[in-house]
């Protein structure tokens, strides 16, 4: 049987466990449902079957798996991000580099700093907000959505920051609007590998 997923973020999570290897019978467990949401589906329909599917993929996959599947959803990776990522990388230090990264707002949202343990920390907006969102899913997305969903906007991240440092680098969600449940920032922290 074959299905046809509407909705762009379905569409990409399907071609990623295939590209992972993802066995068909879990494959078909996690999209179960996933041709019925559409493109103008509210966002709660959106975020609740998302929801969901990353609950399958946490009960399905090892994690190696799932974060592979979701940094290989990552949209925006080229164009003017992959640009100023690129003239970013021509700097000569890797303390500059980051500094300019800091700077660059559009690429990587509100801070990149050079934590004391030399891990990477990357906020998309300041601490101390009333309420946070996701600004893949938008909305009122209340009820918690697992850290696995938002290895997407790492991969994002991931990508432009080892352009701009020169670096091979690993992703770990720290916390995010989506698994706060709009009550923390997203963040997400970085080990250089290489």
């Amino acid at each position: 049987m074959v299905h046809e997923y509407e909705y762009g973020r379905i569409r990409s999570l399907d071609a990623q466990l295939r590209a992972a290897g993802v066995p068909e019978a879990f494959r078909l467990e996690i999209m179960a449902g996933g041709e019925a949401v559409r493109k103008a589906s509210s966002q709660t329909v959106k975020a609740d079957w998302l929801r969901g599917a990353m609950e399958r993929m946490d009960r399905l996959l090892d994690h190696k798996t799932r974060i592979a599947v979701r940094e290989g959803c990552a949209c925006c990776l080229g164009g003017k991000r992959a640009e100023m990522a690129k003239e970013i990388g021509k700097l000569p230090t890797i303390e500059e580099r980051i500094a300019a990264a800091n700077e660059t707002h559009y690429v990587f949202g509100h801070s990149v700093t050079l934590e004391p343990d030399g891990r990477i920390l990357v906020l998309f907006a300041p601490e101390g907000q009333p309420l946070y969102r996701c600004v893949c899913l938008g909305g009122e997305v209340k009820e918690p959505i697992s850290l696995t969903y938002c290895q997407c906007c790492g991969g994002h991240i991931k990508h432009h920051l080892q352009r701009a440092l020169g670096r091979k680098l690993a992703c770990e969600p720290r916390v995010t609007a989506l698994s706060s449940g709009q009550q923390q920032p997203c963040s997400f922290l970085f080990t250089i590998l290489e």
